[in-house]
């Protein structure tokens, strides 16, 4: 009679994985949630011409910007003036994170952006209704279906000596730098090539045309994408990563097999 009751007990036992499963569970559950709705709000339709949308961005430009660039974007000793600027610059520089500043430094950090996709082109569109200024790209040039070799002459000539020829990203002087463009979006790529931002030069339509910027854009989709065939990249930042490896990792493993061997014979 004991034995059967203990083998009841045992039975209503619940499994030792039952409580990781059903964490599992739910983290899927969060996570496909989440993914929904970053989808829907990455995928906003905006209308920039809209009075509705201009209101709405001056709106947040007033409790977020004007601080630094003045209730009318006309720029204080904190901050530029963005007349002028367009909408291209606004979506970039919001919608990497950049701005609002978290701190003041040589150059604005890429971090988590601080407003949804329908909050960032709102404020582009109030910006846009000041002054003309560059637009938003056109969906056609950020396919990646450009020409590659196309697109990777024109980045070694204009890009390369500052964001390296793979892409990784370089120092440049008194703290400022080249960041890497690995993952970064293809209308971000786009949008800085027509606004430069910070350090970064101007390539507008005289420069480089709109389907060069597209085979750029493809060309670093290209990179991105393609396997690594040499074995560990190092980082991809050229010659000298290699080198400290070299000195650093194999220096070491031969003076400890010298150390090795001598033990062994002593």
């Amino acid at each position: 009679m004991a034995r059967a009751k203990k083998n009841v007990r045992k039975s209503g036992r619940r499994h030792p994985l039952a409580t990781v499963a059903l964490v599992a569970v739910g983290l899927l559950v969060t996570g496909a949630a989440y993914a929904g709705f970053t989808q829907t709000s990455a995928t906003a339709e905006v209308d920039l011409s809209s009075p509705e949308t201009i209101s709405a961005g001056q709106k947040l430009f007033g409790a977020n910007c004007a601080t630094c660039h003045g209730m009318n974007a006309e720029g204080t000793k904190d901050g530029p003036s963005l007349i002028g600027v367009g909408a291209a610059s606004v979506n970039f520089q919001v919608g990497t994170g950049r701005m609002p500043l978290a701190f003041q430094g040589p150059q604005g950090m890429a971090r988590e952006r601080q407003f949804n996709e329908e909050q960032t082109l709102q404020m582009a569109a109030y910006v846009a209704s000041l002054a003309p200024g560059p637009g938003l790209p056109e969906q056609r040039y950020l396919q990646g279906d450009g020409d590659v070799a196309n697109g990777g002459a024109l980045f070694r000539i204009n890009c390369a000596m500052c964001h390296n020829v793979a892409a990784a990203g370089g120092a440049l002087t008194e703290g400022k730098f080249a960041p890497s463009l690995i993952g970064v979006a293809p209308t971000h790529v786009y949008e800085a090539m027509v606004t430069g931002p910070q350090n970064m030069p101007v390539f507008n339509d005289a420069n480089i045309s709109p389907q060069d910027k597209a085979d750029i854009i493809s060309y670093l989709k290209y990179i991105q994408d393609k396997p690594a065939v040499g074995g560990l990249t190092l980082g991809s930042i050229g010659p000298v990563a290699e080198g400290l490896f070299i000195w650093v990792i194999g220096l070491g493993i031969i003076i400890g097999f010298t150390v090795w061997v001598t033990a062994k014979s002593n």
